[in-house]
C-alpha cells in the first residue's frame, strides 16, 4: 500500500484536533501545564512519524471484529491513534486514552461519519 513512497501528508480531523486539546486540558487541570505541553509535544511527534511510516500501525481489534480493515492504529503511552491511509495522505481520526470504551467511541467517530 504505502511501500515505495517517501512522504505522506498527515491530516488531523477536527475530532482528532479536539482530542488533542482535551488531553492537554485534562493533564493541565489534574497534573500540571508543563506535563500537558510535554505530552502534547510527544503525541504530535508520534503523529508526524506517520508521514514516513504509515504502514507501521496495526488494525484496531474492535474494527477487525467487524471486518473493517481500512483503519490502523499506533499507540503512544496510554493513548491510541486511529488513522487511515488514503492515497498519499494519512488521516488521523481519533486520539484517545485506551481505557475509554473504544467500541462506542469508534462507532460514534468512524462508523457514523
Amino acid at each position: 500500500m504505502a511501500a515505495g513512497r517517501d512522504i505522506f501528508a498527515v491530516l488531523l480531523t477536527s475530532g482528532a484536533e479536539q482530542d488533542l486539546e482535551s488531553i492537554h486540558d485534562y493533564i493541565a487541570a489534574f497534573d500540571c501545564v508543563a506535563n500537558a505541553h510535554h505530552m502534547l509535544d510527544h503525541l504530535m511527534g508520534a503523529v508526524e512519524t506517520l508521514s514516513q511510516f504509515p504502514d507501521r500501525g496495526h488494525y484496531p481489534k474492535e474494527l477487525i471484529a467487524l471486518g473493517i480493515k481500512e483503519y490502523r492504529e499506533i499507540s503512544f503511552g496510554p493513548y491510541r491513534m486511529i488513522y487511515r491511509i488514503a492515497e498519499e495522505r494519512v488521516i488521523v481520526y481519533l486520539i484517545a486514552d485506551r481505557r475509554r470504551d473504544m467500541q462506542s467511541l469508534l462507532a460514534r467517530r468512524l462508523l457514523s461519519a
